[in-house]
Order: C-alpha cells, then sequence, then structure tokens
C-alpha cells in the first residue's frame, strides 16, 4: 500500500525534511508539482490556524492535502518570532534575521525557547487531523554551523552544547519539532488508510 500525499509548501528544505520522515508507504509530494508556485496568506494567530489555512486554500483540488507551520519562540522576548518566524524581516536572509535576534537578546540571560511546529493532514471526506510537537531549548550566543535551515543555527536543544546547524538531519530526524509532529501524523495516517482500506473490503464483500 503507497500512499501520496501532497504537501503545501514552497520551502525545498522542507519538502526533503519531510519526505525524509515518511516511510515507504507514504509518497510525499509538494503541491506546486500540481498547481507551480503557491501564494498563502497566513495571516492566523497560531501555528495550527496557518496550517489549517494552508490546506483550506487548496481543498477544492479534491486530494489529501499535508501542511504545517512552525516556528521559534524565545521567552525573552515575550514568544517572538513566534507564527512570524518566516516573516520576520521578510526579504532578508536568515543570517540577518539571526543576527538581529542575537542583538536583541544582548546581555540576555534568559536564553531559553523551543521551536514549534503545527502538522494538519485534510482528506476530501472532510476528515481533518492536527498534531503538534515541541523541542524545548536555548538560543546560542552566536550564529553556529551551517546545515538545517532557518534559525536552526541559533538554536541549542535541550541535552546537546551544539546547534541544529551543528548537528544536522541526522539528530533533527529524531528529536525536532517538526519531527515530532510529522511522526505522530504518519502514524495516524496509517491507521486512517488502513481504516478506509477495511471498509472497501467488507463494502466488496457484501
Amino acid at each position: 500500500m503507497n500512499l501520496k500525499i501532497h504537501l503545501v509548501t514552497g520551502n525545498n528544505h522542507k519538502v526533503e525534511e519531510i519526505r525524509s520522515l515518511a516511510d515507504n508507504e507514504l509518497t510525499v509530494v509538494p503541491i506546486s508539482d500540481l498547481v507551480g508556485e503557491i501564494e498563502v496568506d497566513e495571516k492566523g494567530d497560531t501555528f495550527l490556524q496557518n496550517a489549517l489555512i494552508k490546506v483550506e486554500t487548496f481543498r477544492h483540488l479534491g486530494i489529501p492535502l499535508v501542511a504545517d507551520d512552525s516556528g521559534l519562540e524565545i521567552d525573552a522576548l515575550n514568544g517572538f518570532p513566534g507564527v512570524q518566524s518566516s516573516r520576520f524581516m521578510e526579504g532578508r536572509p536568515y543570517s540577518e534575521k539571526m543576527a538581529e535576534i542575537l542583538q536583541r537578546l544582548d546581555g540576555e540571560k534568559n536564553r531559553k525557547a523551543r521551536f514549534k511546529c503545527a502538522a494538519v493532514f485534510y482528506h476530501p471526506s472532510g476528515v481533518v487531523l492536527a498534531v503538534e510537537g515541541t523541542v524545548e531549548g536555548s538560543i546560542a550566543y552566536e550564529i553556529r554551523g551551517e546545515q538545517g535551515f532557518g534559525y536552526d543555527p541559533i538554536f541549542v536543544p535541550d541535552g546537546y552544547d551544539r546547534t541544529f546547524g551543528e548537528l544536522g538531519q541526522e539528530v533533527k530526524s529524531i528529536i525536532s519539532h517538526r519531527a515530532r509532529a510529522f511522526k505522530k501524523l504518519f502514524s495516524l495516517l496509517r491507521l486512517f488508510f488502513s481504516n478506509i482500506d477495511t471498509e472497501k473490503h467488507h463494502k466488496s464483500s457484501e
């Protein structure tokens, strides 16, 4: 049983990361393969609302969809950048975004932070599944590492002394917010689709 789901994102890094979390029964395809460049007005107040907005935007296609929204919350900045993580200093490279955040934290001893991810699955039957994943950590005092993407080079997950930018995908695929969210979601998807197959079998046997 091979299941194809279309991921609502224009971020190639995210596509590869989520593909790496899927098993052989799941094929993750970017929605851009069907519709070209995508544009979604992410105006939600939470990560979950933004993920739901993404699937709602393409619900008319009548195919299974998956979307997520995620971001970095920093306690000393009252949760900033939060849902604005990708739109903060929009159009500027993440090296500049990270430098600005480090400047705002200059002299701040409380470096506690977390990455959060909300992931949503939509099925044309009207079924919606939603999960969340979180990884706690702290903000480094400098940008370190060139692996990963986004704010990875300034985030040190709890239990480690290196940033995600230094630890790389091998560790991220186990403990990251996105890994935790999508492992939950993919487990639910296998149950959901196995139930659909069971129902089809029963109906064909009647």
